[in-house]
């Protein structure tokens, strides 16, 4: 068992590679009552085409991921969520772009629900009728958002940005390609993607990290898994330019939703320097767009943003990009004064004073996070999936420069990889 001390932010994680490949994370909380308890796979929405060494290369539906966990749920002998209800657990799961990530919370049997996780998600069960039945369950839920303006003018965005990668597909894929879906298909892609070498358990609260992981250990000697060979993931060329600079979305909606962003050209980065990446480019969008900053007051004095106008970075090995935006009485104008005074903070560099109130906010929000185990096992699994350890964003943070933030808005604010998704009533078209 290997001990990972963070001296800066006084937490130990321990961590063991089991013999199967699975790498099992315990972090103790002394005085938490909550265990917060997550096993993920790297696996998520965009891996639709990929190879495994030495075998063939296989191409599936969109959406399989998101599908996949849905009937990792069913069991044969019944409702997997009424066991962890037995123990006073609350389980649950999600299936984004590049992961899908099984968890559960309580305060009492956290090893009788930790076997529980461990057993149910390693024990898949699909039959041709079972399939079925829950094409028509995800079929209604795909139909749910797409009346659902947040979400469209989200996905809108993506798909405004990118024409060739699947990041641009919704994660639960749509009606045509869950059809497709068998029974075949989803354990090609469970036995390729659930295997232990490529999935991760992390445990966080008030627990005894040696019983953990002998727990772990333990669980998973009594089971065999066969030797797999690395998982290639293939992707289609994706041109720097964006794929279409505006997309307009009809929906009956009180106000129009605006969402804008910039794509940026691949940069396979991964580990260390995309951390930093990130951070510094969250940092830069904090600066410029969070409630306190000049450009948000003036947009909300001029009545063109509601108090929901935020901004999010995206950056992982494969993709890169910023969402930006919210309601507003006017998208047009909105983007005209968006770019004027995004200008005018490109003309003269963002300021020492704005630059240290964010990074303290940051470094706060950080030390805050500390103390919800649900955030620091979601976030640690994530960066490990990207090389990268979450711990490190505090000595970021610390020893971040103006320049490098600066150097971070000249980079990104590139008007010629802009992309603009506006959902509107039907009523106001031309």
């Amino acid at each position: 068992m290997n001990v990972i001390r963070y001296e800066h932010v006084n937490e130990t994680v321990y961590h063991e590679k089991l013999d199967n490949g699975l790498d099992v994370y315990v972090l103790p909380k002394k005085g938490f009552h909550k265990t917060f308890a997550t096993f993920s796979t790297k696996y998520g929405s965009i891996d639709n085409h990929f190879q495994v060494e030495g075998k063939q290369e296989v191409q599936v539906p969109d959406g399989i991921a998101h599908f996949l966990e849905h009937k990792m749920f069913e069991e044969p002998t019944g409702d997997i969520f009424a066991t962890f209800a037995s123990y006073g657990a609350s389980a649950n799961a999600f299936t984004s772009f590049d992961r899908t990530v099984y968890l559960f919370s309580a305060t009492d049997h956290v090893m009788e629900s930790l076997e529980t996780l461990l057993n149910f998600v390693q024990n898949p069960y699909f039959t041709d009728e079972n399939v079925e039945k829950e094409k028509g369950i995800i079929g209604q839920e795909i139909n749910m958002y797409k009346d659902h303006p947040d979400w469209r003018s989200y996905f809108g965005l993506i798909e405004a940005m990118y024409s060739a990668h699947p990041v641009r597909i919704d994660i639960a894929g749509t009606i045509e390609s869950i059809s497709q879906i068998t029974k075949e298909m989803l354990y090609e892609c469970y036995h390729t993607f659930y295997h232990p070498t490529n999935m991760s358990v992390f445990v966080v609260g008030g627990v005894d990290a040696e019983e953990v992981i002998d727990r772990v250990r333990r669980n998973q000697a009594a089971k065999t898994f066969e030797p797999q060979g690395e998982i290639k993931r293939i992707f289609q060329p994706e041109p720097d330019s964006v794929h279409n600079p505006q997309k307009v979305t009809r929906l009956p909606v009180s106000q129009p939703k605006c969402l804008f962003g910039f794509k940026e050209a691949h940069d396979p980065i991964e580990g260390q320097a995309l951390l930093e990446k990130e951070c510094a480019s969250k940092l830069m969008m904090d600066i410029l767009f969070s409630p306190t900053s000049a450009i948000y007051q003036t947009l909300y004095d001029e009545k063109l943003i509601s108090d929901n106008f935020g901004a999010d970075f995206n950056c992982t090995p494969g993709y890169t990009f910023s969402v930006i935006g919210g309601d507003t009485r006017d998208p047009e104008l909105l983007l005209e004064r968006i770019k004027q005074l995004v200008n005018d903070e490109l003309e003269r560099g963002i300021g020492e004073k704005d630059f240290e109130r964010s990074r303290n906010k940051k470094i706060g929000g950080f030390l805050r996070m500390l103390n919800s185990p649900e955030s620091i096992a979601r976030l640690y699994t994530d960066y490990r999936f990207k090389g990268a350890d979450a711990f490190d964003m505090l000595t970021i943070y610390r020893n971040m420069s103006l320049e490098e933030v600066n150097t971070r808005l000249h980079e990104h604010f590139n008007w010629e990889q802009l992309a603009v998704s506006i959902v509107a009533d039907p009523k106001e078209a031309s």
